[in-house]
Formats: structure tokens, C-alpha cells, sequence
């Protein structure tokens, strides 16, 4: 490698001026400086587990959220669906009437089998 400018290059460039010269160093500083902050951060282990650690809390009481407020909401739906069914039975008993019929008489007919 030398240090020689090639002449062909140098005069296709135009003039810059020192002020934009300091202007490209100074956004590399910041350019260097950022990049330095990002792979530090990627390195620091304690903290990278500390962020896990916390994610993992959250995503837990959200979970734990979810399900205390559906066992809160279980009672009223369970109530829900009995007075549907008590609906149902009293608009069409017939229906219900013989699957009672013939569930009891399964019970009785297994009940009389084992003695």
C-alpha cells in the first residue's frame, strides 16, 4: 500500500472545505459512538438476563390476570347456561322428559344387573 493520491480521483472530487471535513468526523464519532453503546449493551450478560427475568414476570401476571378474571366471570356464565336450559326445558318438556325417562331407566337397569 502507498500513500499516493491518485490524480484521476482527486480531481473528480470537489474542494471540501475543513468545516465539512469536521462535519463528517464528528457524525463518524456519533456514528462509532452508537455502535460501541449497542455492543456493549449486547454484552452486558446481568442485564440482558434482568430484562428476561422481567419480561417473564409480565407475561405471568398477565397470565394470572386473564385467568382471575374468567374465574370471575365463570359464575355468571354457568348461570347463564342454567337458566337457558330452565328456559328450554319449560318451552319443550317432551324431549327432556323421555331422555330423563330413559336415563333412569339405564340406572335401574344397571343397579338391578349387579345385584
Amino acid at each position: 500500500m502507498s500513500n499516493e493520491v491518485n490524480p484521476e480521483a482527486a480531481a473528480e472530487e470537489p474542494e471540501r472545505g475543513p468545516e465539512e471535513i469536521r462535519a463528517d468526523i464528528e457524525e463518524t464519532r456519533e456514528q462509532l459512538g452508537d455502535t460501541v453503546e449497542a455492543l456493549a449493551a449486547k454484552t452486558d450478560v446481568k442485564a440482558r438476563a434482568n430484562e428476561k427475568i422481567d419480561t417473564a414476570k409480565d407475561n405471568v401476571t398477565q397470565l394470572k390476570d386473564n385467568v382471575v378474571s374468567k374465574a370471575r366471570e365463570a359464575p355468571e356464565v354457568a348461570s347463564a347456561g342454567v337458566q337457558q336450559v330452565s328456559t328450554t326445558v319449560q318451552e319443550r318438556p317432551l324431549p327432556f322428559a323421555a331422555a330423563g325417562a330413559f336415563a333412569a331407566g339405564l340406572l335401574l337397569g344397571w343397579l338391578l344387573g349387579r345385584g
